[in-house]
């Protein structure tokens, strides 16, 4: 992945609003949610969330799909796990990981 295309997946992902929409999706799954559903959910009003969507989906984040006359917006888990892999590829220099390296919970991390 290149440098330019991970700060703009980042700043996509730098703001409060957008990182909830791009959890909450992450967690819906493949199928993703529409629009209204998202908007419920995380109590945005439609103008916002449009905003918001826009911004995940220009960085590459999200990917659509309409049914009807509803719009569905599904995490794009391809370009999510090339960020991560970017973000750790060089990892403790290609040594063995050790405790420092393990994931931990959004309560850990908030501690």
């Amino acid at each position: 992945m290149k440098a330019e295309i991970a700060v703009e997946r980042l700043a996509a992902l730098a703001q409060e609003s957008r990182l909830a929409i791009f959890r909450c999706l992450v967690q819906e799954g493949a199928e993703g949610l529409c629009a209204g559903d998202i908007a419920t959910r995380l109590g945005l009003a439609p103008a916002t969330l449009s905003f918001h969507l826009k911004e995940l989906s220009r960085a590459g984040l999200l990917k659509s799909r309409q049914e009807g006359r509803f719009i569905y917006y599904a995490p794009d888990f391809k370009a999510m796990n090339a960020l991560l892999g970017y973000l750790t590829e060089n990892c403790c220099g290609g040594a063995s990981c050790g405790v420092g390296c393990t994931p931990v919970s959004a309560e850990e991390a908030a501690r």
